[in-house]
């Protein structure tokens, strides 16, 4: 019979660089050890509380809750909640502390802030060699560490102080175990055992000592003085009854004080905020009334669209059923915000299967239409509530975050967290200073991690470390809410960005706590697609609605729009403009909305690891036979011939093929949209392949289809999302085919995003015979924008484009500008309040144009034109006496558009080069398409772009563009190690390759690479 034993005082890896091991590893040893129960303590928070719950529960032990505090004077204080009530004081006293504080620091509090949340329901331990009590034993002596029990007994109560002894040294074990005792016995207080486990087990020591290393910044051979010989694991009961020899009954003690303040954290979940209702409405009666309203407006009486009223009227009824019916009022308002600051946004994510969000306007996609099925969004079956993200224009999101914080308080309102793990690249390099490497070292072995032999012991420390929490991050837009201040379901803390409050727990732990999260994402695009619709009702263009330009009212189906996808024409269209997604497009050739949803699932690691694109393209222009694995997977996989591409289809899979219970079916949907989905894919496994058996389905076809569901769970794309998208392509496509002025102007001033550089944007708005033009004080705005005269339109470069203008300096250029053009610099100058340094500024990009003089002229000239009349201008550089000075040539014109705006308006860096590569028969990028596969050629452009799929098995991919467009370069992994270091480095490439098409797409594949020398060029977008 094991002796009953619960380890009240352990740490993981959420102890940043204090502990080894994920919280899982450390609950599944303390199983295998057979004990009772565990307490993974984190430095000042509760980082790990929800992994190591929900491990526990799995291997059938109980969890302690509580955290170690870390105090002035530099010791350390655990504490454990003895129940709900005692963890809310907990988290409270956390986030007050950090809520008051802006300046990180490890040490946070001191005893009298805790008292201050102290309501009887702690446990206080006194701690391992950093408490209070120890220090005082082995300085002092027993009397001042009574005196330090007395001091905690009279602040926490004399029954919730307990002496906590951890003995890991044999003279420990001998004369500190006795002084504890004795302190106990003393001071009235219960004695108990504890490790103050840092490690698992020996596996992890050596990962434990290097990780001190790197906490300590140093190396293992300056640390080792101060390693413990007998460091602090998990141990079995019975391990600790030979430790405690002496004294037995602080084993016997733990077990008995674990057994009765353990409990879950699911009792914990909160309720969402009170939505906004009016009086005489509950929630469920007011979101009835909002829909019905919608769908009037949207789909007509239920005499003209009976189908769309009845499935409103299910999906109504299962809402208010589940009890949802406030979580979409939220959603509601926040859109409604967004809607009232003109700040355009698009609910995504499974709300695209919901007749209701599109009646609310949440969302522009129609399920009626669609035919989409809301089950898939909100069912009986689904633990937890439904899933709508919200994508808003990303300049303007921070409004968006700072008006909910506003609503609901920063007790109530939090971020969700992201844990920033260690990645390859940081690990080998903290390891690599461990032992004892050079920083040069260190960045040789990062750099060339593919192939670097480095030494055995660092890159095994390495894979030990990758995955292990290294900080605490910030998701990029998950907000959770709460009725009870969040602060007391989990800390909150003050994030890196400003005015941003943070949770403890990332977006996994949030879910399985039952904190409710709403995402609220940053999109570029519908920033541009905002300003594009505002540059268009400026002009009283309408749609044929009669209203404003919008993502609802765009004419659908529109033939112009699927000409260019099929052209794959798409530089700066929403998700399609990629590499690899414009060479699919060819293939696929997208002539319905459909189309556009398969096209933007297709191109993901879900689906490429699957195995799934070329499939589908061969089946898609009926080159290989619609099969599939087995005949009851055909209702779910027919409409994409029969290869699985969305995550909603594996669900059903599971369903179909494994017998899975809808509540089944969505743990898998959350093991394939989790950061730890190998793990939770791996416990489902058992259960699928016992459901494909009983079904006929084994070997070969139920190992397949289990691979499918494997390469999904990290990057399946779902088909909600899909659909969402698939309206910011269209809609994005649909303003480059109709009004090409807005589409650039907007693209250009929404930077950054997307995929190319604004250079690149820039020459393709050249392609298509739009005129851009430089920025001029005289005519430009703050952003880029369209200017309209008899001529017909052109884009003009914004003032913002002017690298190292002030937001403020433009502000006053252009209110002043108002009041009349500007005739001269010095005038400028003087209203504009104009420093020398920002008159250069304009000078060099050519913004001063339209005042009457050369850009060489005004360059000379600006250092020396004064803001005020009291401070005169040098003799001899007076503006009427400017001497005359050779204009720019063409190469410095482009030169110097490049250094002050980044893009030259007039002329591409590869024309300067044109006549040579023309005489060495180097063909224009656009002509590559023209010429007969298998004939090799030279092409050469600036690079655009370098790209390293995972999933493309080393294989290297460049974009070159010139003057007449774009071609793509394949580069096998063996020429790219021939080339590497021109690759690497040259801005533009001549390349030497062989021509390979197929079904309109074309490539390069490359067999040499050679510099190509030109002026000036953009830099880059690689290996994203």
């Amino acid at each position: 019979m094991s002796v009953p034993y619960a380890e009240l005082h352990a740490h993981s890896a959420f102890s940043f660089l204090h502990g080894a091991n994920l919280p899982e590893v450390l609950v599944q040893k303390a199983a295998k050890l057979g004990l009772d129960a565990i307490a993974v303590l984190d430095y000042d928070g509760m980082y790990s509380a929800v992994q190591t719950n929900v491990a526990a529960r799995e291997e059938g032990i109980a969890t302690v809750q509580g955290t170690e505090f870390r105090l002035r004077g530099r010791t350390h204080l655990p504490i454990l909640a003895n129940n709900v009530d005692g963890y809310h004081e907990l988290c409270e006293a956390i986030s007050e502390f950090q809520l008051e504080k802006r300046e990180k620091t490890e040490t946070i509090v001191d005893a009298g802030h805790l008292a201050k949340f102290y309501r009887g329901n702690w446990t206080v331990l006194t701690g391992t060699r950093s408490g209070r009590l120890r220090r005082a034993l082995e300085n002092e002596g027993i009397d001042a560490a009574l005196k330090v029990v007395a001091d905690l007994q009279g602040v926490f109560g004399a029954e919730n102080v307990v002496v906590e002894s951890a003995l890991n040294t044999p003279e420990e074990q001998e004369r500190t175990a006795l002084q504890l005792a004795e302190v106990a016995r003393r001071s009235g207080a219960v004695l108990v055992a504890t490790t103050g486990a840092r490690v698992a087990d020996t596996d992890s020591l050596r990962l434990a000592h290097v990780l001190r290393a790197v906490r300590l910044g140093a190396t293992l051979d300056q640390v080792e003085p101060y390693l413990e010989a007998m460091p602090p694991m998990l141990r079995s009961g019975e391990q600790m009854l030979r430790i405690h020899r002496h004294y037995p009954q602080a084993v016997e003690n733990a077990a008995e004080l674990a057994e009765r303040i353990a409990f879950d954290l699911r009792l914990l979940a909160p309720d969402l905020p009170n939505a906004d209702v009016p009086e005489g409405f509950d929630d469920a009666a007011w979101l009835r009334h909002l829909t019905e309203k919608g769908a009037l407006e949207r789909y007509g009486t239920r005499a003209q669209h009976p189908e769309a009223w009845r499935k409103i009227d299910h999906e109504l009824d299962i809402i208010v059923r589940l009890g949802f019916a406030g979580y979409f009022l939220i959603v509601k308002e926040i859109v409604d915000f967004c809607r009232s600051q003109n700040i355009l946004c698009q609910g995504r994510g499974s709300a695209a299967n919901s007749a209701v969000c599109f009646a609310l306007g949440i969302t522009a996609v129609d399920a009626v239409r669609h035919k989409m099925l809301f089950e898939r969004f909100l069912s009986p079956g689904r633990s937890g509530p439904p899933d709508i993200d919200i994508d808003i224009e990303a300049q303007r999101r921070e409004v968006v975050i700072q008006h909910i914080y506003e609503r609901y308080g920063r007790r109530n309102a939090a971020q969700v967290a992201n844990v920033i793990s260690y990645r390859p690249r940081s690990a080998v390099r903290d390891a690599a200073k461990a032992f004892g490497y050079s920083e040069d070292i260190a960045q040789l072995w990062v750099k060339n991690l593919d192939d670097a032999k480095a030494d055995p012991r660092v890159m095994d420390i390495a894979g030990q470390m990758s995955r292990l929490p290294r900080h605490m991050g910030i998701h990029p837009g998950g907000m959770v809410l709460t009725r009870q201040p969040v602060s007391q379901i989990c800390p909150v803390q003050w994030a890196t960005k400003e005015d941003r409050t943070v949770l403890q727990w990332d977006k996994d732990d949030c879910a399985e706590a039952g904190l409710v999260k709403f995402d609220l994402l940053g999109l570029g695009m519908l920033t541009a697609l905002r300003k594009m619709f505002d540059s268009l009702a400026e002009q009283g263009e309408l749609a044929a609605d009669g209203k404003p330009f919008n993502l609802y009212n765009l004419p659908q189906e529109d033939p112009a729009v699927y000409d260019l996808l099929c052209a794959a024409d798409t530089v700066g269209v929403f998700q399609v403009e990629s590499r690899a997604q414009m060479n699919t497009l060819p293939r696929l050739q997208p002539r319905c909305f459909y189309d556009i949803v398969v096209e933007v699932a297709l191109i993901r690691p879900g689906p490429i690891q699957g195995q799934a694109v070329n499939p589908y393209l061969r089946r898609r222009r009926g080159r290989e036979a619609v099969t599939y694995p087995h005949p009851l997977l055909k209702p779910t996989l027919e409409k994409t011939l029969g290869v699985p591409l969305f995550q909603e289809q594996l669900m059903q899979i599971a369903v179909d093929a494994a017998g899975f219970s809808p509540s089944q079916a969505d743990q898998l949907r959350k093991a394939m949209g989790s950061k730890r989905s190998p793990e939770r894919m791996a416990r489902l496994k058992p259960d699928l392949y016992k459901g494909f058996a009983e079904r006929g389905i084994t070997g070969e076809v139920a190992d397949q289809i289990f691979d499918s569901l494997r390469g999904f769970s990290e990057f399946g794309f779902p088909e909600s999302h899909s659909f969402s998208f698939a309206y910011i392509v269209y809609a994005s496509a649909w303003m480059k085919v109709h009004f090409p002025e807005e589409f650039y102007a907007a693209i250009l001033s929404s930077q950054p995003m997307g995929f190319y550089s604004a250079a690149s944007l820039v020459e393709d708005a050249r392609r298509h015979d739009v005129e851009v033009v430089r920025a001029d004080v005289n005519f430009s705005k703050s952003e880029t924008s369209v200017e309209t005269d008899p001529e017909g339109k052109r884009v003009r470069l914004g003032l913002k484009t002017v690298k190292g203008l002030d937001d403020k300096v433009i502000e006053r250029i252009v209110v002043q500008r108002e009041r009349g053009p500007f005739s001269s610099v010095p005038e400028l100058a003087q209203r504009a309040g104009l420093r020398a340094k920002d008159l250069e500024k304009l000078a060099k990009s050519g913004a001063l144009e339209s005042v009457g003089t050369s850009r060489r002229e005004a360059m000379w000239v600006a250092p020396f034109v004064t803001q005020s009349p009291s401070q005169p201008t040098l003799p001899g550089f007076e503006w009427e006496s400017v001497p005359k000075l050779a204009p720019l040539t063409r190469v410095e014109q482009v030169v110097t558009d490049y250094e002050t705006t980044g893009v030259s308006v007039d002329v591409h860096p590869v024309q300067m080069v044109r006549p040579q590569l023309d005489r060495y028969g180097v063909v224009p990028c656009a002509r590559v398409i023209d010429v007969d596969s298998g004939r090799r050629i030279r092409v050469a452009g600036v690079v655009t772009h370098r790209q390293r799929p995972h999933t493309a098995r080393g294989t290297i991919f460049l974009s070159l563009e010139d003057e007449s467009g774009l071609a793509n370069v394949i580069c096998s992994p063996q020429l790219w190690q021939r080339f590497k270091r021109t690759a690497l480095t040259e801005a533009a490439l001549v390349v030497r390759g062989t021509v390979e098409k197929q079904d309109g797409a074309c490539a390069v594949v490359a067999d040499k690479l050679e510099p190509l020398p030109v002026p000036v060029a953009a830099k880059s977008r690689d290996f994203r």
